[in-house]
């Protein structure tokens, strides 16, 4: 487990489990033998019993099946997915080289094929070789940025710089290995926002079918009023494990970073005959949740390959999972010194490209688009984004905002005059998620002789499946796990941190930006405006690619060109009609339909943990008894 780590760190703690989460079966301890009895007759279970048993192994996947915690970060209870992986992967895998550069060849191709047949360097065996490819999520941009008094657009360099530049992480290792592509999930997450835009109006549309009940989570339905977001990893395994009832309303819509694993590992395995396992996929997120997220079932090879080999493990989109906090310990055990790493991009002319030129221009456009304002939130903006729509659709309407029982519940009410077009909410925290889901329960039938509907619930709660009152008029409902947004998540750099991270970085007074000597929750709460302020001040600036590429120009600019059959095509500087031809052509290149490359599905957890099992005993007494018969 990541030192970092632990309890204490999460700030959005609901309670323990009960009992262990996956216990081994154990055989009584072997009695001494008595060597005075040469006639004793040994049974296998006695043998068996002298034995000691292996020592019991948990993976993030375990902890997914089990309903037995009540946590959203189940990360503290399993030693997987750190920096430390990061590290003894590059160390153990040669880097397997682009075969559509010249370095395998004038084809890029060595004898018609991929290599894959790399030996390491180390102690002779056989290794395959991997691609690796990071992708960085804006909310730890803004972290690094705050700690470091650097902009957003900066601190992105400077990890680019340490994964990919000449002194970074390829200084060191086994293999002198860095990433071959560090990408942007903001370039990704424009096409989550198109993608739930749509998803909402086909919902909201009158030809939309409810889900039945044996389809409520699969990939294929249509959510039900309200709609959930589904981008929060906290909040879907609370949801499975405690409100399967949720279920129906949650978006299908996977988030920007399996989107990204789904792209990447698609599109080279499926059009250049990579094997999925040699294509090796970071992830740097904001929370310790996203690396429960990246060990989902549902977001493997087995969702999008035309036809997956059975005798074959499926593999992650994502592979693994670090933050903000382990990417600085990921540098210092390199014995990089994060600060001093340049603040500028890296040149273009070093960078190799994707292997199709149109998905090229999408992931590493010209210009780095800027996060949303702050009605948006930090959490990507979905909600707003779709509101938006809505209101370009509606000439002459205004959005109205207003605050809840606290800071992290807010209404949104897009108004033509005084009539309501639609209304959408924002919950953050468990705190306002318990109240919500309490709300959305569906009331229980009143077994009274002639009672109607069903019978009013505690806490706000109405009669009809739809829920309490208020929640049941949002068409919309943003739904994040962390008080205050993705910006505050666990994985981040904490007001109490500050101090230690730039003395060890050589760093004691940056620009002013000193740090209380014991901060509290005031300090806190001042630290994540900073990050705030962070996220949400990076702006349209040129990347510095001065030699980049004519034809990504090209492609960027077309993204205002097509408008849809409304004439309404450009909301806050994303293209429907371009993310459209870009899912389209990314659909072509693979084979693979598009509603399996987007949308994921979800289940009901159950588990019997902490319930007492039955002995043989006792399941044979209850088998005979129900046959009338007994001992």
């Amino acid at each position: 487990m990541s030192a970092i780590l632990s309890a204490d760190d999460l700030n959005d703690f609901i309670s323990p489990g009960v009992a262990c989460i996956k216990p081994i079966e154990t055989l009584p301890a072997a009695k001494p033998q008595d060597s005075s009895d040469p006639y004793e007759v040994t049974t296998e279970d006695q043998v068996a019993a002298s034995q000691p048993p292996p020592p019991a192994q948990i993976s993030l996947t375990d902890c997914l099946a089990c309903s037995g915690c009540v946590t959203s970060a189940e990360a503290v209870l399993v030693q997987l997915q750190s920096h430390n992986e990061v590290l003894a992967t590059l160390d153990a895998h040669p880097r397997l080289h682009a075969p559509w550069t010249a370095h395998n060849g004038p084809n890029g191709v060595a004898n018609g094929h991929v290599r894959n047949d790399m030996t390491n360097g180390v102690n002779g065996n056989h290794t395959e070789p991997k691609f690796f490819v990071a992708s960085v999520s804006p909310q730890t941009r803004a972290s690094l940025a705050a700690v470091f008094s650097v902009s957003e657009v900066e601190a992105g360099n400077m990890i680019a710089q340490l994964l990919s530049g000449p002194a970074g992480i390829r200084t060191g290792g086994a293999h002198g290995n860095d990433f071959t592509w560090v990408m942007d999930t903001n370039v990704v997450r424009d096409a989550c926002l198109v993608a739930a835009a749509d998803e909402v109006a086909s919902a909201l549309s009158p030809e939309a079918t409810p889900p039945t009940a044996d389809s409520e989570g699969a990939a294929a339905t249509t959510p039900k009023n309200p709609i959930l977001t589904s981008a929060c990893p906290g909040w879907i395994c609370y949801a499975e494990k405690t409100h399967p009832y949720v279920l129906p309303h949650l978006s299908r819509l996977k988030s920007p970073q399996a989107l990204t694993g789904t792209l990447v590992k698609s599109v080279l395995s499926q059009r250049y005959g990579i094997p999925p396992s040699q294509i090796w996929h970071l992830a740097i997120m904001p929370c310790f949740d996203k690396k429960l997220e990246a060990s989902r079932s549902e977001l493997t090879s087995s969702g999008w390959l035309p036809n997956p080999d059975p005798l074959q493990a499926p593999v992650r989109d994502v592979d693994c999972v670090i933050t903000a906090r382990e990417l600085l310990h990921l540098a210092a055990a390199r014995n990089i010194t994060f600060s001093s790493l340049p603040r500028t991009p890296l040149p273009s002319s070093q960078r190799i490209p994707f292997p199709d030129p149109k998905l090229d221009a999408f992931l590493f456009p010209p210009t780095r688009r800027k996060n949303h304002n702050r009605d948006a939130g930090p959490s990507g903006g979905y909600l707003y984004h779709i509101l938006q729509i809505y209101q370009s659709q509606n000439p002459g309407s205004t959005i109205s905002i207003s605050r809840g029982r606290n800071a992290d519940v807010v209404e949104f009410s897009l108004m033509q005059g005084s009539q309501t077009i639609i209304r959408m909410a924002r919950f953050y925290g468990f705190r306002n998620i318990q109240n919500l889901v309490r709300r959305l329960k569906p009331a229980k039938l009143s077994r009274m002789p002639g009672a109607r509907g069903g019978v009013r619930r505690p806490g706000g709660a109405t009669n009809g499946a739809a829920g309490g009152e208020g929640v049941k008029e949002f068409a919309y409902v943003e739904v994040m796990a962390c008080p205050g947004g993705c910006t505050n998540g666990g994985g981040q750099v904490k007001v109490t941190e500050v101090a230690d991270v730039r003395a060890a970085e050589g760093i004691h007074a940056v620009n002013g930006a000193a740090v209380a000597a014991k901060p509290g929750p005031k300090e806190q709460k001042e630290w994540l405006g900073r990050v705030d302020e962070a996220y949400f001040s990076a702006s349209d600036e040129d990347s510095g690619d001065s030699d980049g590429d004519q034809e990504m120009m090209d492609v960027d600019s077309s993204r205002a060109n097509g408008v849809d059959g409304k004439g309404i095509d450009e909301v806050d500087g994303i293209s429907r009609s371009y993310i459209q031809r870009v899912l389209g052509h990314w659909s072509t290149i693979t084979g693979v339909d598009t509603q399996r490359l987007l949308y994921t599905s979800y289940r009901k957890v159950e588990s019997d943990v902490g319930k007492k099992k039955q002995s043989d005993v006792e399941r044979v007494a209850g088998l005979a008894s129900t046959i009338g018969g007994g001992w």
